[in-house]
């Protein structure tokens, strides 16, 4: 409601209105006037008043016509209305009554009267302001929240999408890789070749290839599973990437896509895990009749990393000298050896127990290379490398 109040007041007799707009202004009030019905429709839709005093009796339009457009516009549904009748006109206060009016004042009177009526029905004016502002602000309360919801279900479906896409991809994937692809701007950066010193882990299973030749293809698979689940465990485990595997070969990489301080050492602990773990997986398939052993070499050294393949079959890998170490230390490694490189025997002091193996010819090498047999890391314990 304004400040002060503006009432519309409806008479066809000057007079009547004067003493009416006299009478308000001195109580405070913006008072506009009109003259007949025709008047009081233009002037209340122009100037939206707070409330009308309607006089019964008018040329053109009568009160009660004008009192039941007001009622149907909605702009002016909620005005109060006080109908002003003769006193002998009292079927005119009913049907006005009926017609929508609020109240009614009978003339002539008194000023009283007519200051008691109009702040009564300011008062109610004033209310259903305030309800109609409550309720607005209610309603862009609930829309904002409605908003939030949709915009929390959006953020929540696109979130669980995210963590189902990215669940598929490592499946396939190095779960570092995976996060990455999965980030905004990852799979650029992931995709460009760059140089990085890396540790590099190859294990695999000796006697594979005379088993995989008289034993059963589903026992084969069988065999496969257990190994994969065994390692894949551990290299989760220790956050390695795994660069690929193909059949019981497996390559994994520390230190790219994500850089880890400590990537040699890590490396020497999860092979470590796996030669115990896998162990023990070489005395159940004994017992199913099945001579396997595991063999893991290991080497550090700078590698190119990026994408290799073609569009419709990409892979993450790495390219370099000393990928081709750990897979020939790999290969010369007897059943329960980790044959390392120097370099990593070395970056492991003082807490490796190593056992020396001189150097080794190994297949793309053109000069022997010095090896060592890792038995276990001293945690804590003080002193140089043991050398047994």
């Amino acid at each position: 409601m304004r400040s002060p109040p503006r009432i519309l007041a409806v008479d066809d007799v000057p007079e009547n209105l004067e003493i009416v707009r006299v009478r308000l202004e001195a109580e405070g009030y913006e008072v506009i006037t009109a003259a007949d019905g025709e008047e009081a429709l233009a002037k209340a839709r122009e100037t939206e008043p707070d409330l009308i005093l309607l006089d019964v009796m008018m040329p053109k339009l009568d009160g009660i016509s004008v009192l039941r457009q007001f009622k149907q516009d909605t702009a002016l549904s909620f005005v109060p209305v006080i109908m002003l009748t003769a006193k002998s006109d009292t079927r005119d206060v009913v049907i006005g009554l009926e017609a929508g009016a609020d109240d009614y004042l009978t003339k002539p009177f008194e000023r009283a009267a007519l200051t008691a009526r109009v702040r009564a029905m300011l008062r109610i004016k004033a209310l259903h302001d305030v309800v109609q502002l409550q309720a607005a602000k209610l309603q862009e309360q609930t829309d904002l929240l409605a908003e939030w919801n949709r915009s929390l279900e959006e953020r929540i479906a696109a979130q669980v999408a995210e963590i189902e896409r990215i669940g598929r991809l490592r499946r396939f994937l190095a779960p570092q890789i995976a996060e990455i692809i999965a980030s905004s701007d990852g799979l650029d950066s992931l995709l460009e070749s760059h140089r990085r010193e890396v540790t590099v882990v190859f294990c695999d299973l000796r006697g594979f290839t005379p088993f995989i030749e008289i034993a059963e293809p589903e026992e084969v698979m069988k065999v496969l599973r257990e190994y994969h689940r065994t390692l894949g465990e551990l290299i989760y485990r220790y956050e390695g990437t795994l660069e690929r595997f193909a059949g019981d070969g497996i390559l994994i990489l520390f230190n790219d896509p994500v850089a880890c301080a400590d990537h040699t050492e890590r490396a020497a602990r999860m092979a470590l895990d796996m030669r115990d773990r896998v162990g023990e997986l070489t005395e159940q398939w004994r017992k199913r009749g099945h001579t396997l052993g595991f063999g893991v070499g290991i080497a550090v050294g700078y590698a190119t990393l990026g994408r290799i393949g073609f569009d419709r079959r990409l892979e993450y890998a790495a390219v370099g000298s000393v990928t081709n170490l750990a897979c020939r230390l790999c290969d010369e490694a007897k059943a329960g050896q980790i044959l390392v490189s120097q370099r990593v025997a070395g970056s492991l002091e003082p807490r490796v127990e190593v056992v020396p193996l001189g150097s080794l010819d190994l297949r793309g090498f053109h000069h022997p290379v010095p090896a060592y047999n890792l038995l276990r890391l001293l945690d804590g314990e003080p002193g140089g490398a043991t050398i047994v």
